[in-house]
């Protein structure tokens, strides 16, 4: 059995055998410029922004910024239901016209904190607890380019997380 999984313009090809794949791969090139990346690797990470010094975040080239824009487009989407990644995909996002190396690097950190949280996502329970609750946080001045401050903020009703 073959999966072929299509994204916009992004494919992952899996199968038991690798003959099959092989002639998927195949068939796919005689039709469309396509790229082989390869096997899929990333090492899982446990927080989906390095904490501490932001300023590793502005370093190297300037990247693609096309394939950076899709990326964090994707990221955009995915943090609706995934609240967790809202923080780290917001600051990425502030970068879309001028990505550098550093920006990729945290946005392929985004990527690989997804592989370890892997199947846990928003789940609303039945409950009988009848109260509202909103919690807050604030980064005073902390970018390190612009010294703007960065907040959040999550509402739970009725033990239910609703916005943030």
């Amino acid at each position: 059995m073959s999966v072929l999984i299509l994204y916009v313009d992004d494919i992952i090809v899996t199968s038991n055998h690798t003959e099959e794949m092989s002639m998927i791969k195949e068939r796919l090139a005689k039709e469309f410029e396509v790229k082989d990346l390869g096997a899929l690797s990333s090492k899982p990470n446990k927080t989906p922004i390095e904490l501490g010094d932001k300023r590793r975040m502005f370093e190297g080239s300037p990247v693609d910024k096309g394939r950076y824009q899709q990326l964090v487009g994707k990221f955009i989407f995915l943090s609706h239901t995934i609240p967790d990644i809202a923080f780290a995909v917001s600051l990425v996002s502030q970068y879309m016209h001028n990505p550098c190396q550093g920006h990729l690097n945290a946005v392929y950190r985004i990527m690989r904190y997804l592989k370890q949280t892997s199947g846990k996502y928003l789940f609303f329970k039945k409950t009988n607890e009848r109260k509202v609750e909103v919690f807050t946080d604030a980064d005073w001045a902390g970018s390190v380019d612009d010294r703007k401050s960065t907040s959040g903020y999550c509402t739970i009703v009725w033990g239910n997380v609703v916005t943030w």
